[in-house]
């Protein structure tokens, strides 16, 4: 029991509160980010939200915010109803074949 009231107090959704959320996917002149979310979808003129901490944010290069913003928005959002939810890092691809040892190893070089 003890573990679970050490856990709450370092984090979980009290932090996620707590924490600054900013739009990726629109930049201020200044610098930095607008604030997560928008009045109304319909009467908004933004286009839709790539949400994220501004810590994380601030750590993410340029591609990777791009790269976010472009996965959020390819997706058909709101479905049933329920906000769309897209990973802000994409998984790396394997190589074909299995990669370069592979590819040695079929050419007979070891």
């Amino acid at each position: 029991m003890q573990k679970n009231v050490q856990y709450m107090k370092e984090g979980g959704l009290k932090k996620w509160f707590s924490q600054k959320w900013v739009d990726i996917g629109s930049k201020k002149k200044g610098g930095g980010f607008k604030p997560c979310g928008r009045k109304s979808a319909s009467g908004s003129k933004r286009k839709y939200p790539k949400c994220v901490p501004a810590a994380k944010a601030a750590s993410m290069t340029d591609s990777q915010r791009r790269s976010a913003v472009a996965r959020k928005r390819s997706k058909a959002q709101g479905v049933g109803g329920k906000p769309t939810n897209v990973p802000t890092f994409s998984k790396r691809k394997k190589a074909m074949g299995g990669g370069f040892m592979a590819k040695r190893q079929m050419m007979g070089m070891i």
